[in-house]
């Protein structure tokens, strides 16, 4: 499934929440779609190299790891979220498709 996903698939969900559940957390955590961005490069799937951020609280903060997310429209996947930001207002966690 994760080979038939493209930049064109989160663009319409952005600013929408996608629950990750992960069973060393006590809770779900819900994470809000905060950015697509593409770069024109192809990869090995032949689609063009696009990434993802996500937005989170500010604690936990996650290490990077796969982790199943679940979007209302778009159903569950796995994904490789690795923290790249922090500050005052939560976490930002990146899932980059090549």
């Amino acid at each position: 499934m994760l080979d038939q996903l493209t930049k064109e698939t989160f663009e319409p969900r952005r600013g929408e929440v996608f629950r990750l559940t992960d069973e060393h957390l006590p809770e779900p955590l819900d994470l809000t779609l905060a950015t697509v961005r593409g770069n024109d490069l192809r990869g090995r799937a032949d689609r063009e190299q696009f990434s993802l951020h996500f937005h989170g609280p500010r604690d936990p903060i996650l290490p990077q790891q796969i982790y199943r997310l679940e979007n209302a429209e778009l159903g569950a996947m796995d994904l490789f979220l690795v923290p790249v930001a922090r500050d005052e207002d939560g976490v930002t966690y990146e899932a980059v498709f090549t």
